[in-house]
């Protein structure tokens, strides 16, 4: 029995190693690092993506000063909304840019507005569903965490809203 063992080993070190290609959703700079595609999802689509070598909150937060304004003042007139409930929110990836929430409170894309009761900060954003039970946490961008001041650094409880119509 062992020389069969034996045997078939040997057999899988002559066909050598197996090719491996990249996952479908990655990329590869030329600087040989793997970096993940823009989702197709993401319906902010005139944000940039911040710069390869990105290093602090500034530079991953590419949102211009009237962008950011324009989500807030956004976000102050929103009417005929839908209170989707809580969840607590993570630092979504800082290289995905614009104002999002990734949240299972969600089953379509849509509109919405988020608000953190702590500073009493509401933010215009692109809800982009995920899967999960609806008690799971959600992910939101880097800018729309800083403008409602929420902790880069905690989990925060967010109020989630969705723009019917």
């Amino acid at each position: 029995m062992s020389i069969v063992v034996v045997a078939a080993l040997t057999g899988c070190a002559l066909t050598g190693p197996l090719e491996q290609s990249p996952a479908p959703d990655v990329q590869i700079t030329g600087e040989g690092q793997i970096r993940p595609l823009a989702r197709p999802e993401t319906l902010n689509t005139s944000m940039s993506a911040p710069p390869v070598a990105a290093r602090t909150v500034e530079e991953f937060d590419t949102t211009t000063a009237q962008q950011r304004s324009e989500a807030v003042a956004e976000a102050a007139t929103e009417g005929g909304e839908v209170d989707l409930g809580r969840t607590i929110a993570s630092l979504g990836s800082p290289t995905e840019p614009g104002f999002w929430l990734k949240t299972p409170l969600v089953s379509a894309p849509s509109k919405g507005r988020v608000v953190y009761p702590v500073s009493g900060k509401s933010v215009a954003v692109d809800l982009i569903p995920i899967d999960g039970p609806k008690t799971a946490g959600s992910r939101m961008s880097l800018p729309a965490m800083r403008l409602i001041e929420a902790p880069l650094t905690e989990l925060p409880e967010v109020q989630v809203f969705r723009v019917s119509g």
